[in-house]
């Protein structure tokens, strides 16, 4: 199973080059069933945010489609969660929100953690993937 970071959703949506090809194909291999794919709840805040930047329409749409996509578990930012994103912001320091997403990926005990944000390879109990 894969943990899919907040930026594979936006770069399969919006980026035109090879990162939005790259995470354009993960999205399909989770839609086929090839792969299970996961992420945070707080995950639909950074997508919407980020999208509706440029095209408010569009990030309804792409969040929309995040909600309703084959294969892919959104998981709740519970205390648990919370717990062990402050023991990986005291032992990594990362950001909370980044440091939550570590959290969610680690709990559910993903395979992979894919992001193209390469600080996520200074928490240990991860196996971070990059895009």
């Amino acid at each position: 199973m894969l943990y899919l970071d907040a930026n594979i959703f936006i770069y399969a949506a919006i980026n035109t080059e090879e990162a939005g090809d790259k995470a354009r194909s993960i999205m399909r291999r989770i839609q086929r069933g090839e792969e299970t794919g996961e992420t945070s709840a707080l995950t639909f805040d950074e997508v919407f945010w980020a999208i509706k930047k440029d095209n408010t329409e569009l990030a309804f749409s792409v969040c929309e489609a995040m909600l309703n996509f084959p294969h892919l578990e959104i998981v709740a930012a519970d205390r648990g969660i919370a717990i062990l994103a402050i023991k990986i912001i005291r032992e990594s320091h990362l950001a909370p929100r980044d440091a939550i997403h570590a959290a969610t990926a680690i709990s559910e005990k993903a395979d992979f953690m894919v992001s193209d944000d390469a600080h996520f390879s200074k928490v240990k109990e991860l196996r971070w993937k990059e895009l």
